[in-house]
Order: C-alpha cells, then structure tokens, then sequence
C-alpha cells in the first residue's frame, strides 16, 4: 500500500464534521504562509500574529461554505486579505520596520555568497516597501506564495488585466530599485 499525504480537500470535510485535529492539520501547513503574507501587509509582528490568528478563526467559521475544496489556498489569503483591510480601516496601523533579514543566511562569516544573500534580501525587502501596496500584495502572492495570475485576480477581487499590469510594473519598478545593487554585488 502506498501511503499519501492527506490533501487539503479531504481535510475539510473532516473538519467540517467536528475534528479539531484535522483543522489542525490545515492550520499547521498554511500558518506560516499566511503570517508571512500578511507580515509584508503590515509590517509589524504582533499585527500579523494577531490578523493570521482572526484569518483562521473566520476560515474555521466559514469553512463549511466553501463551495469549491480545490480553492482553499485562494479562499484562505482572501479571507487574510480582508483582514489587512479591516486592520486599515480600523486605524490600529502602526507601521514598524520588520527585520527583513530574519531568518536569512547569517552575514558574519567569510563566506562571501552569505553576504550577498543576506545583503540581497534586505535590498529586496526595501525595495518592496517603496511599491504601491496594491503593486506589492501582486508581487508578493505571485513571488512569494506561486499563485497564478487568475488567482491573484481571486484573492483580490480585481481584474486579470489589472492584476498582471500590476505584476509587470512592479517586477520593473523593483528592477530599477536593485539595479545599483545588483552592480555592487556584481564586485
């Protein structure tokens, strides 16, 4: 017999019907995922841990709504979405730098590929910052998290066109930002 993972669709009903422990087993694979996207929303720790713990609660919630399983990822970072939104229009943002180095390669030793990396993702992360949030939320779910185009158009209720309009200009407006570092690595 050969044993597989259990996916995602056949968790849901299970939880669904009460099993806390396979709701447990949703959360666990997508939490990082979402405190991440949601991290880069607001840029403060507290406020993502406190918006991932909300997304998840209102995905438990609703998740017997969810018409189509094979659409939970996109279901789930809108419903993180909404919550980024609700903290806005709420006016509890309190914008603070996030260490984009964390977790990265550590930059103290000799190794200069280390460096590189670690001072790379830094760059990468201010650049981010500097785009439109609409430019960046794109760019995030399509860098970071792989969705395609029509899903991004999902999670965020906005047009194809307008989706990948917003793809394109940030990925060269980031490449105009990291042009003089990219030459600085380069020596």
């Amino acid at each position: 017999m050969i044993f597989r993972e259990i996916e995602d669709r056949d968790l849901i009903p299970r939880a669904c019907d009460g099993d806390v422990d396979a709701y447990n087993v949703l959360v666990s694979r997508w939490e990082k995922k979402i405190y991440n996207y949601l991290l880069k929303s607001v840029g403060n720790r507290e406020d993502a841990l406190d918006l991932s713990q909300e997304t998840f609660l209102k995905a438990y919630r609703g998740l017997a709504k969810l018409a189509d399983l094979e659409r939970f990822p996109q279901w789930l970072f809108r419903i993180a979405r909404n919550e980024t939104i609700s903290h806005y229009r709420r006016g509890r943002m309190e914008y603070s730098d996030v260490d984009p180095g964390e977790g990265s390669a550590e930059t103290t030793g000799p190794s200069r590929s280390l460096v590189n990396r670690a001072d790379l993702t830094v760059a990468v992360e201010q650049a981010l910052r500097t785009l439109p949030d609409e430019q960046r939320e794109a760019v995030v779910l399509k860098v970071y998290y792989g969705f395609k185009f029509h899903e991004i158009a999902e999670i965020t209720d906005t047009p194809l066109s307008t989706v990948k309009s917003r793809v394109y200009t940030g990925f060269e407006t980031l490449q105009e930002a990291l042009a003089p570092a990219r030459r600085g690595w380069a020596t």
